[in-house]
């Protein structure tokens, strides 16, 4: 595709660890560094569901390590083994509801899993940058106009929410304790984190995800129940936020002072509600029922609503495609694998990166 070029050629032949390459985020971040050049190692559990989205791509990756975050020996023995330059942190438990059921999981997948990688960064000199996704649900819940500010208080309401605002007061800690003080017996690694939520795109086939389940029942005509109808998300293309993740990469080894948080979210009119998405889907992929479940069910935010200035104006970031063409490849990507078993991840970001050249974006030149 002629995209090693991308992001200054920062990546090309560089040794990149993606924790959580077998899940939705990390198989098409595994993708794209891929055509970048990179040499792409991988650290997850096996893929949840099937078809799985990593298999399905089939990226020749120089290590494929299917071990736990929480066993920290096989961590410090994977990085040890593959010695990356920078590490791009995914793996996690993201689903809210199940974050209910299994919430001693949560915390020990998405808080000491994350302490057992950045021990192991601090054993590896070769780790220069770490970039770890967390979520747009790590803010205490209160009024925002315009969206929460990267300096609004930390929260968490449900147990994946705490746990992710968790993991990133853990960044920050490692980052003043240990990433900048090479006086006190450390060294200088670039830690940044990235807040982005409700990604959406093709491959992802998590239970309680709204796109998955509209597809699952588009897919064999069953009825479609939805928990909160008037419930308001920042729908995002998986691809905008991995753009963000990639761009701060790249300035984290560059050595640019940009280890701190983002927020990495769509322009204003990809907020919708729930009911309107269900609706746009429906007018592509007609042929199922919805219904409404009033509960009762778990603490869920209603709105969320990032503000992203920080990174447009101090990155160079902004997002491309709006909410239609958001929604549009979304169905066209399922609706070909389900009728021809078409893979169009290729397609997707080939087209994403020629949308970001038209637009100017800094890293797509």
């Amino acid at each position: 595709m002629g995209l090693s070029g991308l992001f200054g050629g920062t990546y090309s032949g560089r040794r990149v660890l993606v924790t959580g390459h077998t899940g939705f985020k990390g198989s098409w971040l595994a993708l794209w560094l891929h055509t970048l050049g990179a040499r792409v190692a991988g650290l997850a559990l096996d893929p949840e569901h099937l078809p799985a989205h990593c298999e399905q791509l089939q990226i020749p990756l120089a290590m494929d390590a299917r071990i736990d975050l929480r066993d920290a020996r096989a961590v410090q023995a994977t990085l040890d083994a593959f010695q990356p330059e920078v590490v791009f942190h995914l793996a996690a438990q993201a689903l809210v509801r199940r974050s209910y059921r299994e919430p001693s999981a949560t915390f020990a997948a998405n808080v000491t899993g994350l302490v057992n990688l950045l021990e192991a960064v601090r054993g590896c000199r070769s780790v220069r940058a770490i970039i770890n996704a967390t979520t747009d649900k790590v803010y205490e819940s209160h009024a925002t106009p315009g969206g929460y500010r990267e300096s609004d208080p930390l929260g968490g309401h449900d147990p994946y929410s705490a746990s992710k605002a968790c993991a990133e007061i853990v960044s920050a800690s490692y980052r003043l304790s240990f990433f900048s003080r090479p006086e006190a017996g450390g060294r200088r690694v670039g830690l940044a984190t990235a807040r982005a939520g409700n990604v959406v795109g093709g491959g992802d086939w998590a239970e309680d995800r709204l796109v998955p389940d509209l597809v699952r029942a588009a897919s064999n005509g069953s009825r479609l129940v939805l928990r909160n109808p008037r419930a308001t998300r920042p729908w995002q293309h998986v691809l905008e936020p991995l753009s963000g993740y990639l761009l701060l990469g790249q300035k984290l080894l560059a050595g640019e002072p940009v280890d701190q948080a983002w927020n990495f979210g769509p322009s204003a009119n990809a907020t919708l509600e729930v009911a309107e998405v269900v609706r746009r889907l429906q007018e592509q992929w007609p042929g199922f029922e919805v219904a409404h479940d009033g509960g009762p069910h778990p603490h869920e935010a209603v709105a969320l609503t990032l503000d992203c200035r920080k990174a447009e104006t101090q990155l160079g970031w902004r997002p491309i495609w709006d909410a239609s063409t958001t929604l549009t490849r979304t169905v066209a990507w399922y609706r070909a694998l389900h009728r021809a078993g078409e893979l169009r991840s290729a397609i997707d970001l080939a087209a994403y990166v020629d949308d970001a050249r038209r637009a100017g974006l800094v890293w797509a030149a």
